[in-house]
């Protein structure tokens, strides 16, 4: 996978991030979202696909990309197609925090240190170059607004942007009511970006159902229960004695 387009992790994160603050919205759900968003990154690539409510390793080579080759080799590891709802609700320490050294390394987001109460080190993160953040919220609001059905990039972006809590972030007040249902809409355009979505969504709902394998219909994936991840990997904690104010 060449570097000259941004992955779906790293839009959501730069759509999260606030310009003004430095700090990211929903932080807690956004951890979800990006491993959400790694599964449907590695999808439009070819490497996995949906198996009713569950993922499968169809590719195992690698992309190119480390992060993402990294949650590819996890998911090879499973020898068995893993339930996308037990997959995101692993536990995925640090990743926030792996993508937003990412950007500080492609130069896409400037770290800065500071304190808090005037003793906490704290980190914030300001965007360097605003226009990328204007072109993945531009092609947003032109979803919503032409009602044109998206590419499936853009979709999937709408799903976890709705999944994660960003629409009132992104389209506040009640003068924005109208853009977070259509936003919401977007989920049906893309069927692994739905899959994915309902699978964040019933993560922090703590959803209970009985699994299902059918296939999924592309207008409402499959519903699926959380339940404990016997077995789903860790990724290594990366400890600081500085606290990170990312969220």
């Amino acid at each position: 996978m060449g570097r000259s387009r941004r992955t779906l992790p790293e839009e959501l994160l730069l759509l999260a991030l606030d310009p003004t603050t430095g700090t990211t919205a929903q932080p807690q759900s956004l951890d979800l979202g990006l491993a959400g968003a790694q599964l449907v990154e590695l999808a439009l690539a070819g490497r996995i696909a949906p198996d009713g409510d569950r993922i499968a390793v169809v590719v195992p080579r690698p992309t190119g990309d480390p992060t993402l080759d990294s949650a590819l080799e996890l998911l090879r590891r499973r020898g068995a197609p893993v339930r996308a709802v037990h997959w995101i609700g692993g536990p995925r320490l640090g990743l926030r925090q792996t993508y937003l050294s990412h950007l500080e390394r492609c130069g896409m987001v400037q770290a800065v240190a500071g304190q808090m109460c005037g003793v906490l080190p704290t980190t914030r993160y300001q965007a360097t170059d605003t226009a990328i953040s204007r072109e993945i919220r531009a092609r947003l609001d032109s979803a919503i607004r032409t009602g044109v059905p998206p590419d499936p990039r853009t979709a999937a972006l709408a799903a976890l942007a709705h999944a994660v809590g960003l629409g009132k972030h992104l389209y506040p007040g009640n003068e924005g009511r109208s853009s977070r249902s259509r936003l919401r809409d977007l989920i049906r355009h893309d069927p692994m970006g739905g899959l994915v979505a309902h699978a964040v969504m019933d993560v922090q709902n703590g959803a209970v159902a009985q699994p299902r394998r059918g296939p999924a219909s592309p207008g409402r994936p499959a519903r699926t229960a959380t339940e404990p991840a016997r077995g789903v990997p860790m990724q290594p904690h990366r400890s600081s004695m500085a606290r990170v104010v990312a969220h």
